[in-house]
């Protein structure tokens, strides 16, 4: 894992970032746009939203993961956390300590930002994920809901 380097996505990555951010999509089966890539590439440079990224080089410097993330208020708590929206590392660079890597990155910014937590979501079939998420992290109860607009 020492030879990957963890560092705040640039304009230069854009490429890389779409190739990566298409192949999140297509494994979750979502239908995605260029435009809607478009979208969530000018949040990451825009400072008035909350979403940030970052991105995962291995030691030839290719682009192999990303991750998006952002602050949430937990009124119950009262406290800030940390929710890890989007994590993906390339097919073929599974196993190179990239997931780890990028969510420890998180993790940092986290509490340096004295959030209370890291939280994320997967999908239940997402095996290999949750392999890597059972060692960094505790599973909880919570069932999430959606109401589709």
């Amino acid at each position: 894992m020492s030879d990957l380097t963890i560092r705040t996505v640039k304009d230069h990555d854009r490429a890389d970032w779409e190739r990566l951010y298409q192949g999140y999509a297509e494994f979750y089966k979502v239908e995605q746009t260029p435009e809607m890539r478009a979208r969530v590439w000018s949040w990451l440079h825009d400072p008035l939203t909350e979403v940030e990224g970052l991105v995962c080089e291995d030691a030839e410097g290719r682009v192999i993961g990303l991750t998006h993330f952002r602050h949430f208020a937990r009124p119950l708590a009262a406290a800030t956390g940390c929710f890890l929206d989007d994590l993906f590392v390339a097919p073929e660079a599974r196993g190179s300590g990239a997931a780890d890597a990028l969510i420890g990155e998180v993790k940092k910014i986290a509490q340096k930002r004295g959030w209370s937590l890291v939280r994320w979501i997967t999908a239940e079939d997402n095996y290999r994920g949750r392999g890597v998420y059972d060692k960094l992290a505790t599973r909880t109860n919570w069932v999430t809901y959606d109401i589709k607009l």
